[in-house]
């Protein structure tokens, strides 16, 4: 059976961990620890507990638990003081302090849910994403830099604050996988952050895994404004460090023009411009909901389709395990 790690945040993680667990594979999702916008900020902030988001989204990516239990996870409060609150959050949350370890709590989140598989956090110390653009704005969060439109001006630095010292359990399922899969996801708030912390990117290049990055559909304005596929793979190995990545994973389809047009504000598609023997194309867009067509500023609009993503994924694995030289 394949061991597969995910490294990257919620949103990203589950789209690709919904389609691999319908696989006989080993999972485990590695996930940021750099969240706190929205719900899980305010939970940060006035309990001191460790960020739920990423991880309950990975959480009910990999539940086999009925529909309902998934949906109770994902509720959302959307009036009283629990406004904008996601109920999964607050259980996370809650199992945190009556347990004293986030680590538990996500154990037995996951055994109520019945996952396929396992949720590791990347660190399990308390910490705080900056960046420091050229201009010499200190972005103080992850919020603050998800929400920029600055940083496609350049910055200088980017780092997590303190310096945390890796899960050692993340790091053992790093050197263990088969394969690793990093991304999709926002470049800096889900992607890079993972490699911040201490121990990531030595061990991802001690691990022995084929490791693939899927490339984002869109970009992001303001972020990732115009970037290309080979955009991508520059920025992520200025921290992950070259010849690391063994596979780049394209969409090669093209969204409905009205859809790129009116999505244009919030950024624009994703061209491939690397000519490069790891990168493999192929059509990778989830279907739109007829029901919401109208409504095109939803981001989720334009996103990957789990099952296509984890047939390629699953295909390379297969591919390279059988292509590699014996030991």
């Amino acid at each position: 059976m394949n061991r597969i790690c995910t490294l990257g945040g919620g949103t990203g993680n589950y789209v690709v961990l919904r389609g691999l667990k319908e696989y006989p594979v080993d999972l485990t999702a590695i996930v940021t620890m750099a969240d706190d916008g929205g719900s899980t900020g305010i939970l940060r902030d006035e309990l001191g507990v460790l960020p739920a988001g990423d991880v309950r989204q990975c959480i009910v990516a990999l539940s086999e638990s009925s529909d309902l239990m998934r949906n109770l996870m994902n509720y959302r409060f959307d009036e009283s003081f629990l406004s904008g609150h996601a109920f999964g959050n607050i259980f996370l949350s809650a199992l945190e302090k009556v347990t004293g370890s986030f680590e538990t709590a996500i154990e037995e989140v996951s055994r109520v849910l019945n996952i396929r598989g396992k949720v590791v956090p990347v660190t399990t110390q308390h910490v705080r994403l900056k960046m420091i653009l050229n201009n010499r704005k200190v972005l103080e969060s992850e919020k603050e830099i998800y929400l920029s439109d600055e940083i496609d001006q350049g910055y200088s630095a980017f780092f997590l604050d303190p310096y945390p010292q890796a899960n050692p359990e993340a790091i053992n399922r790093i050197l263990n996988a088969d394969a690793i899969v990093i991304g999709p996801g926002g470049l800096y708030t889900s992607v890079i952050s993972n490699l911040l912390v201490d121990g990531v990117v030595e061990n991802l290049k001690k691990s022995r895994a084929i490791k693939i990055f899927v490339v984002n559909l869109m970009n992001r304005r303001g972020q990732t404004t115009g970037f290309k596929v080979s955009d991508y793979v520059k920025e992520l190995e200025l921290f992950l460090g070259e010849g690391v990545i063994d596979y780049i994973v394209v969409n090669s389809q093209r969204p409905p023009k009205e859809l790129i047009e009116r999505y244009s504000e919030e950024g624009d598609l994703v061209e491939c411009d690397l000519q490069d023997q790891r990168v493999i194309q192929t059509p990778l867009l989830g279907p739109i909901d007829k029901a919401n067509k109208r409504d095109f500023f939803k981001r989720n609009l334009i996103r990957h389709d789990s099952d296509r993503l984890a047939r390629i994924l699953i295909h390379i694995i297969e591919e390279a395990k059988k292509n590699a030289s014996p030991v």
